[in-house]
């Protein structure tokens, strides 16, 4: 008895010890993020100022006005005019430069706080995650309570799979009362959003569905493989992710389907509720991985979590490896599918399907806040205008939901998420690359503060910070 009970104290000082270092260790990771705090010393009058001289782009039609004012007050476009008089304020000369929304970027996978530096400083001033998670409501939490500056933060919660589809970042479901529970849970516990993935039989999707709609939440669905796919076009889903996933549901795999593919196209025209968001960039970088035998060791993989580098994007790189050695066509295969997601893109603008933008960043090799620069490229590619490129970051995806329709264009009333650019976007779509200027709820974050954002998160050693903030989800939702 007694060395049982010696062993039992040895046993819970071990325990003792493993907690203390988790603490410690995420505590020295909280610490790495203070540069991302706000000074609650900073005079109040911080969000309050006069822009002069600055051509805006109000994205609510396409146009520029040219030298005008716009008066911030506390965080919120007060005032456009040619001339505004205010007194006691600071004035914020903008020399002919060009005023944009803030970007969004509707399909994030968000690991760590680092992050929402890199999405700063790409100009993405509002993120919707989508994989919710414990940590993603503290996120949300400081970022509403204006503790941190970030992107504003929407999410969530853990996404939703069938009882067939297996795997530890899964929550499979059973049954509709099941699924029931988990919508009032998440929305208790204060996510945004329900995320609906693969696996999901009908009778637990219309559970879903159900229960969502006396919750008042909006679901994003990654399409069920186990419904058709036109399913997905009910009023209370209010976005479509994935353009591979036409490819792979109703083509079967069959790129020459073309009379398959015009019935999913006018389906979609025809929902006018329901956004799509494509995802072309994370499907181009398997592509990326395919001729690129060294991407894991590139440069712009520092930005990436340690976590998912190790992990996910080690994982994916060598499935996609292994199989271009075992069959050398997977290369071309995989660059004719996303050629043909540009043609569906192409295809669904002219019936008037509206996108939004998401780049599914944070998993694979798609970099957090960069990647939105290439997705947007390739809207442009598929034959969008500028002004059609740019309203799927801004007022497409801030009429996607109503909690996000106080940002995305330029107008009295609106929150100050916007941009100070050196060229017009609508003529040079690569001038938001690098902004000036980001201003996200009206603070003015200038271009060396977001060139140490990227610093700050470039190589970072968080990797078991991140492992224990997952072990957290894998703990409170199993």
């Amino acid at each position: 008895m007694k060395i049982l009970k010696r062993l039992l104290k040895i046993v819970f000082a071990l325990i003792g010890v493993l907690v203390l270092i988790g603490i410690i260790t995420l505590w020295v990771d909280t610490i790495g993020t203070n540069y991302l705090k706000v000074n609650k010393n900073e005079p109040t009058s911080i969000n309050s100022y006069l822009i002069t001289h600055v051509n805006v782009i109000p994205m609510n039609r396409d146009t520029v006005l040219v030298d005008k004012m716009v008066y911030i007050k506390e965080g919120i476009i007060e005032k456009i005019a040619d001339t505004i008089e205010v007194r006691g304020i600071q004035i914020f000369d903008a020399e002919n430069k060009y005023l944009t929304p803030g970007l969004i970027d509707m399909h994030v996978h968000v690991w760590d706080r680092y992050e929402l530096g890199l999405y700063l400083s790409n100009g993405v001033t509002a993120v919707r995650n989508l994989w919710g998670m414990p940590m993603h409501l503290r996120i949300k939490e400081d970022v509403n309570n204006d503790e941190i500056i970030s992107p504003i933060f929407f999410t969530t919660g853990p996404k939703l799979t069938g009882p067939e589809f297996i795997g530890d970042d899964n929550l499979q479901l059973t049954s509709p009362n099941e699924a029931k529970e988990k919508v009032i849970s998440y929305k208790k516990r204060g996510y945004d959003f329900i995320k609906t993935y693969y696996g999901l039989t009908e009778d637990i999707f219309d559970a879903v569905i159900e229960q969502a709609i006396i919750s008042d939440m909006d679901i994003v669905a990654h399409p069920s493989q186990k419904v058709p796919y036109s399913y997905h076009f009910n009023p209370q889903i209010k976005s479509i992710e994935h353009a591979e996933d036409i490819i792979q549901q109703p083509l079967n795999y069959n790129l020459s389907d073309t009379l398959k593919l015009k019935e999913v196209i006018n389906d979609f025209s025809i929902s006018k509720h329901s956004s799509f968001s494509p995802t072309l960039t994370v499907y181009n970088n398997i592509y990326q991985m395919l001729i690129d035998d060294n991407i894991l060791e590139s440069e712009q993989l520092q930005f990436m979590s340690p976590l998912i580098k190790k992990v996910d994007s080690k994982a994916q790189f060598d499935r996609w490896h292994n199989t271009k050695l075992r069959d050398s066509s997977i290369v071309k295969a995989i660059k004719d599918q996303h050629d043909l997601h540009i043609k569906i893109i192409k295809k669904s603008h002219k019936e008037g399907i509206t996108f939004i933008c998401g780049t599914d960043a944070g998993i694979g090799v798609t970099l957090p806040g960069f990647s939105i620069h290439q997705e947007l490229a390739f809207y442009k590619e598929a034959g969008l205008s500028n002004y059609e490129v740019l309203k799927t970051a801004t007022i497409n995806a801030s009429k996607t939901h109503s909690i996000m329709n106080n940002m995305g264009t330029i107008e009295v009333g609106k929150i100050a998420n916007l941009l100070l650019v050196d060229e017009n976007p609508l003529v040079e779509l690569s001038s938001l690359e690098n902004p000036i200027y980001v201003f996200v709820k009206g603070r003015k974050l200038n271009r060396e503060t977001l060139n140490s954002y990227n610093e700050k998160a470039k190589n970072r050693k968080n990797l078991i910070a991140s492992a224990l903030r997952y072990l957290e989800n894998l703990i409170i939702e199993k």
